[in-house]
């Protein structure tokens, strides 16, 4: 593309350059008929007719055309050099001038608020397609700007919501316990493990939050080391398999055992772990959770794949953005917080790979492409 526009500059000083050979030789073609006009005394024996017409005789009329012009023909030749130099001069700044006026309205125009192209003379078409480009980058950058606003209000508003939702709860349980202090023994321990357990999410809540604030200003470093996925996935499938049990889930391990990547493993685990219990909260019961993995010769691409309901389009779009849920998620509690997927995605782009998600016929998928060992 910038081979391309070069090009097209190119083009456009050439037809600049060629306008300056062409009034150079015009000026050139100008003087010098003039010079041979004058020279051949074509332009003399004019001169000499002309005041015989006004009543000289045709030896007073020479001796005053040798005398006061001919002999002069050097000061007329510098006169009609520079009368010539400066008409042309005068045309060429006109036709320059045109150009920055163009320019200069094609500025102005960036101003204004659209995304409309803009429009100069076709030999300016290199500058037009340089001006275009700043003004839809201008327009796009205000339009991210925008959604950004949008976006931090929105994180706001949820981050609000979820945090208000276990400090009610907490909040709530405490005054119950303060207001009644001859509680039986068992209703007060039942509500002490609520109000623990409410405050143990709002703890993994305020974590998660701080956490991809880390990760999006940069803060993080990755201690990367060769690692055994397969034996990894095990671990994680083991230490999850409670999550599993309580729909009557199960994990297939259907991938090679000599699988390995170079990556920090703690946070790798972490991307596993948080796509497993987004797969444990969302799969159909009675459903496996199979695992699979694609090897090229610099990635290995690691395939979740689950039952459960379709994930529309729009959801699909934000689905690994902070604090992103679906509507009918958010009502539950098995939403989470909403930041396990955008925090996955941080950390695999922090590797250098990729994550994505396809869902269709009750199927959804998460891929997520990591470096491969040399």
């Amino acid at each position: 593309m910038k081979s391309k526009m070069t090009d097209e500059y190119k083009v456009f000083k050439r037809k600049i350059m060629l306008r300056f050979l062409i009034t150079a030789f015009i000026a050139t073609g100008v003087v010098l008929l003039f010079y041979f006009l004058v020279w051949y005394e074509r332009v003399g024996d004019w001169i000499v007719s002309v005041l015989q017409y006004f009543g000289m005789t045709k030896h007073e009329a020479f001796e005053f055309y040798h005398i006061s012009l001919r002999q002069n023909k050097s000061v007329f030749f510098a006169i009609a050099i520079i009368l010539i130099f400066m008409i042309l001069l005068r045309y060429l700044f006109v036709w320059i001038v045109r150009y920055f006026n163009h320019i200069n309205d094609g500025i102005d125009k960036l101003l204004i608020d659209d995304n409309q192209p803009l429009h100069l003379l076709p030999e300016m078409e290199p500058m037009e397609k340089k001006l275009n480009t700043v003004k839809q980058t201008l327009w796009q950058r205000k339009q991210d700007s925008l959604l950004a606003e949008q976006r931090k209000n929105e994180i706001v508003m949820y981050l609000a919501h979820d945090i208000r939702t276990p400090l009610t709860s907490v909040m709530g349980y405490l005054n119950l316990l303060e207001e009644d202090p001859e509680m039986p023994i068992e209703q007060r321990a039942k509500y002490v493990h609520i109000t623990l357990d409410k405050a143990c999410r709002l703890e993994k809540m305020i974590n998660e939050f701080f956490e991809i604030t880390r990760y999006n200003s940069g803060q993080i470093t990755l201690s990367k080391s060769t690692i055994d996925l397969y034996f990894m996935l095990v671990q994680l499938t083991d230490e999850l398999s409670p999550s599993f049990a309580v729909r009557g889930n199960s994990v297939v391990l259907n991938m090679e055992e000599d699988l390995t990547i170079y990556a920090d493993a703690d946070k790798i685990a972490r991307v596993f772990s948080n796509i497993l219990r987004n797969a444990a909260a969302y799969s159909y019961p009675q459903t496996p959770i199979i695992i699979s993995a694609k090897k090229t010769d610099k990635h290995i691409t690691v395939f979740f794949q689950n039952k459960g309901k379709t994930i529309p389009e729009n959801d699909k779009k934000h689905l690994f953005d902070k604090f992103y849920r679906s509507d009918k998620a958010r009502g539950s509690d098995k939403g989470g917080t909403g930041l396990g997927l955008a925090i996955a995605r941080e950390i695999v782009l922090l590797h250098g790979g990729q994550i994505n998600v396809i869902s269709k016929n009750d199927t959804v998928i998460f891929g997520v492409r990591l470096p491969a060992t040399d």
